[in-house]
């Protein structure tokens, strides 16, 4: 579904991204973790053309993300994208979040779009909240909107770039909830998360990240039992110790 082949980018002589490689089936989930500045959500933005590369190539299911060819805003329509700060439009209520780019991007009526949006709030339980405006609603919940806002677009890929670093504490479960339901239904999905309690119950595989290059990228269970590079060990010795 998405094949990673030596991609490389820099900010003019700063490197952030060096000979990065990676393929992610369908269905399978892959987190990637590591350190802040490792270059994890540059490589996830990257995916779906949010930040440009210099060298190598991307595609998702077979089209090449790189080609000036490429209908970029039709590629992202189905690629779902869930980030760190929500993005919801807050001058628009829930349900017209959910609408908008089913209606102009899709083409589909408001009232198909606004019954997709209302179903998908209902499974992110927040049906209830459809009237009201994002600033009404908690950090937890308006990222549970965020995600139901993407899924509203039928993707066949997800991303999700650090989704729960903004939320407290208390929030955090709610969110991963709804991504391990998701992860159960099949749907493929890329993560950048820190949360290493989500990537033991639902990864097929962790890429670890570090300095802009891919260190690690093994099966879950070989990674947390035995991480082969002396970061990944010391990594996950400090975020697990706890």
């Amino acid at each position: 579904m998405i094949e990673i082949d030596k991609v490389s980018k820099h900010y003019g002589s700063f490197q952030v991204l060096t000979d990065c490689s990676t393929s992610i089936r369908k269905g399978e989930v892959v987190v990637v973790c590591g350190p802040s500045g490792s270059g994890k959500s540059t490589l996830i933005k990257c995916v779906n053309a949010l930040e440009p590369f210099q060298a190598g190539s991307i595609r998702v299911n077979g089209t090449e993300v790189g080609d000036p060819r490429t209908n970029l805003p039709k590629l992202r329509s189905h690629v779902g994208m869930v980030f760190q700060h929500f993005e919801l439009f807050p001058h628009l209520s829930i349900t017209e979040n959910l609408t908008i780019a089913q209606t102009k991007v899709l083409g589909r009526s408001k009232d198909e779009a606004t019954d997709k949006g209302l179903k998908l709030l209902e499974r992110v339980g927040l049906k209830a909240h459809a009237h009201k405006y994002p600033g009404q609603l908690s950090g937890g919940q308006q990222q549970r909107v965020a995600i139901a806002r993407a899924l509203s677009m039928d993707p066949i890929v997800m991303l999700f770039d650090e989704p729960t670093s903004a939320l407290d504490p208390e929030m955090v479960g709610e969110v991963l909830d709804v991504m391990v339901e998701l992860a159960k239904e099949g749907m493929t999905m890329m993560c950048v998360t820190h949360e290493m309690g989500f990537a033991r119950k639902v990864a097929d595989r962790v890429i670890f990240m570090d300095a802009g290059r891919i260190v690690e990228d093994d099966e879950k269970q070989a990674f947390f039992d035995s991480p082969r590079s002396e970061r990944a060990q010391s990594f996950l010795a400090k975020i697990l110790q706890h």
